[in-house]
């Protein structure tokens, strides 16, 4: 994005009723992961509760890759929110590790486990997650897992769409406005490919050696086996997609283990339509 948003009118009035959702919950423990949803919500609650009624939960494990966990640190320490982090074990699900449509499911069932424990230990009222209006149209078995948990999704309960929270952020100085959006690592597998720690790391590896050759915004490795498909913004295509930027790109994508490479426009959620559990589309 060029330059940020302004929030309007109607956003500035979800910030309010956020705020009087806090108040009302008393304490606020935040399941954290650096990304423009978590960390809006948890610079509000800290406002709003301040650091002792708020806390941000960092979830740990081979899926969640270390440059977002650096930056994911680095945020918290600038906005001067309480972090915690804890290891979770979702890779030894072996219904999370085969990787089926709803792996997002077992996935977030580990996380909210590990979580409301702590939340209860250190008495936090509830625990609550970045899920926000537009979510709610996608496929997100995770929130099933939620919903069991009692974990509450205040974005969305009161109409935050991805637009306010980023036009919100930016009015906030919150470095994570423009930020991309950045699932777990897992995701970058079809489904039915099993889940593994190998296969995560190849992946975490190619993303961040195309990171290194100054590929920014939207970006992803997906795996096909030997094959990767890389997958960057339409705007950024025509400059890698031939010559010298090309040879670099196929270069360092095989260097973190792939033995081919294709290259495409980044399509959120293009697993999701390949696997038929989102309509296709344009």
């Amino acid at each position: 994005m060029d330059s940020p948003p302004a929030p309007d009118a109607v956003a500035q009035a979800k910030e309010h009723a956020l705020a009087a959702w806090c108040r009302a919950r008393t304490s606020v423990l935040v399941g954290y992961s650096g990304g423009v949803d978590s960390t809006y919500l948890a610079a509000v609650a800290l406002e709003t509760l301040g650091p002792d009624r708020t806390l941000a939960v960092i979830g740990r494990s081979a899926s969640y890759p270390a440059v977002q966990w650096a930056r994911a640190r680095a945020v918290a320490e600038r906005i001067g929110v309480p972090v915690l982090e804890v290891d979770t074990d979702e890779l030894n699900d072996p219904q999370y590790a085969a990787n089926p449509t709803d792996r997002c499911y077992f996935c977030k069932r580990e996380l909210w486990g590990r979580l409301q424990p702590v939340a209860a230990a250190r008495g936090f009222a509830v625990v609550v997650d970045g899920t926000n209006a537009d979510d709610l149209r996608d496929h997100r078995p995770g929130a099933q897992a939620a919903r069991e948990r009692d974990v509450a999704s205040p974005l969305a309960e009161l109409g935050f769409t991805k637009a306010d929270i980023r036009a919100l952020s930016a009015a906030r100085g919150l470095p994570t406005w423009d930020q991309p959006s950045s699932p777990c690592l897992s995701s970058r597998l079809p489904y039915g490919t099993a889940v593994t720690p190998e296969r995560l790391a190849r992946i975490e590896r190619a993303e961040a050696a195309l990171r290194d050759l100054g590929i920014a915004g939207d970006l992803r490795v997906r795996d096909f086996g030997v094959r990767a498909q890389v997958e960057v913004g339409r705007e950024l295509l025509a400059a890698w997609e031939t010559g010298a930027a090309r040879a670099r790109l196929d270069a360092a994508v095989r260097a973190a283990g792939f033995e081919t490479v294709d290259l495409r426009a980044y399509r959120s959620g293009a697993l999701n339509v390949l696997a038929g559990v989102v309509p296709g589309g344009g």
